[in-house]
C-alpha cells in the first residue's frame, strides 16, 4: 500500500490509462533515494513551469452549468484535494493526476495581456468571467505570481463582470479591487468549505487554509459590501456529510448570503486516486464510502450525466437536499439569486476602433 506523503492529497502517482502512459513512483528524487531511505520518502517539491497560451478565456456550452466562460490562471493546484474533478487534465500534459497534479504546477504570466487582447476585440459580447472552476485561483503560488490579480484589474477598468470560487483565505488580500466592483454590482465571491473539523480539513484538503481562515475571509468580504457565499463541495458521504447544518450555521454567521452543496464526483483517474486514498486515511470505511458514492451514481464511481452529476439520485441524493433545505431555512439563507451586471462593460484603453 502507497504511504501518504505529509502534507499532500494523492498517496499515488498513477499514470492516466486513458493515454497509454505507463505508471510510475512518485519522482526522479523518489527513485535516486530508494537505496537509502529508511521510512518516509524524501519531501515533495513544488516546481512550476511557465505557460504561454495563445488565449485565457475558456468557453463552455455545459447546459448545467451557470457560466459560459472562465479563466484559469493556473494549470495543477497546490491545495491537493483528493476529490478534485481537474486532476485528470494533467493527464493531456504526459504528467499524473496524483502527485504530479499538485507538484507539478503551470502558471500563465502572460493572462492578464491576453485577457485585454480577447476584450478588445470586435464584436466582443460581455457575460460574467469565472474564476476557479478548474483549479484554485488563490493557491499558494498566487502569493508570488500574482495572476490572478493583475486578470481582476483588466476586469476592475473595464467595468466587467467576474465571480470567483476559492477555499483560500487569500483572495481577501483583492478586497481592494472586489469591494469597488461589488459597489457596481459586478462582483461576487465563494469560499468553499469542505469541513469545519480540521483534522479532516488537513486529509481531504492538505495544503488549503484552516476552515476558520475561510470563514473569515466570508466575514471579511461581506463586510466590504462584497457578496459572497459558502459552497460545501463536496460533500463525501461517511466523511463529511455530518456536518452540513454545522456549515449552513458557520456560514450565516459569517454574513454569507447563500449556500449550496455537490456531491463528491470521482470522473476518470479521480476514482482510483479517491480510492488508495481511502485505503490509507479512512480503511475502516473505505468500503461504505464507495458504495454511498456509487448508489449516489446510478451504480458507477461517477457519473458524467448533465444535470445529475451535480445533483445525485437516489435515496441518499435525496437525503442530503433535504437536509441541506431544512438548514438554509432555518439560517435564512438563499433567498435572493444573485445576477451580476454585464450592461457597464467598456473595452479596454486602447482597444481598436476606441477612436471612432
Amino acid at each position: 500500500m502507497a504511504k501518504a506523503r505529509p502534507v499532500r492529497g494523492a498517496t499515488i502517482n498513477r499514470e492516466s490509462s486513458r493515454f497509454n502512459l505507463p505508471e510510475r513512483l512518485a519522482d526522479g528524487d523518489w527513485l535516486d533515494a530508494l537505496g537509502d531511505i529508511d521510512g518516509a520518502p524524501p519531501k515533495l517539491k513544488t516546481s512550476v513551469t511557465v505557460e504561454t497560451p495563445r488565449t485565457i478565456i475558456t468557453r463552455n456550452q455545459s447546459p448545467d452549468i451557470g457560466f459560459d466562460r472562465s479563466i484559469n490562471p493556473y494549470r495543477g493546484c497546490e491545495h491537493g484535494c483528493i476529490y478534485c474533478f481537474a486532476r485528470p487534465t494533467h493527464a493531456y500534459h504526459d504528467l499524473s493526476p496524483g502527485l504530479d497534479f499538485e507538484s507539478k504546477l503551470f502558471a500563465k504570466p502572460n493572462a492578464p495581456v491576453l485577457l485585454r487582447e480577447e476584450l478588445s476585440k470586435r464584436g466582443y459580447v460581455c457575460r460574467p468571467i469565472a474564476f476557479g472552476t478548474n483549479t484554485d485561483p488563490y493557491q499558494p503560488i498566487e502569493a508570488h505570481w500574482q495572476i490572478t490579480r493583475e486578470c481582476i484589474k483588466v476586469l476592475a477598468e473595464t467595468d466587467h463582470p467576474l465571480t470567483i470560487t476559492t477555499k483560500s483565505d487569500r483572495v481577501v488580500r483583492d478586497i481592494d479591487l472586489l469591494g469597488p466592483m461589488a459597489a457596481k454590482g459586478l462582483a461576487a465571491v465563494a469560499v468553499s468549505v469542505t469541513s469545519l473539523d480540521p483534522k479532516i480539513a488537513r486529509t481531504v484538503e492538505p495544503r488549503a487554509p484552516h476552515p476558520e481562515r475561510r470563514l473569515t475571509a466570508v466575514r471579511r468580504l461581506a463586510d466590504a459590501g462584497v457578496p459572497v457565499f459558502v459552497s460545501i463541495a463536496p460533500v463525501i458521504p461517511a466523511i463529511t456529510d455530518h456536518e452540513i447544518e454545522h456549515i449552513v450555521e458557520r456560514a450565516a454567521e459569517s454574513g454569507a448570503r447563500g449556500i449550496n452543496f455537490l456531491p463528491v464526483r470521482l470522473p476518470h483517474e479521480v476514482a482510483p486516486l479517491f480510492r488508495a486514498w481511502l485505503d490509507e486515511h479512512f480503511p475502516d470505511r473505505a468500503g461504505k464510502v464507495m458504495a454511498i458514492i456509487q448508489s449516489l451514481r446510478g451504480g458507477r464511481d461517477n457519473d458524467p450525466d448533465f444535470f445529475t452529476r451535480m445533483k445525485g439520485q437516489g435515496p441518499w441524493a435525496e437525503l442530503i437536499r433535504t437536509r441541506f433545505q431544512i438548514a438554509i431555512r432555518k439560517h435564512g439563507l438563499n433567498r435572493e439569486r444573485l445576477a451580476v451586471r454585464t450592461d457597464l462593460f467598456r473595452p479596454p484603453r486602447g482597444a481598436q476602433g476606441e477612436l471612432f
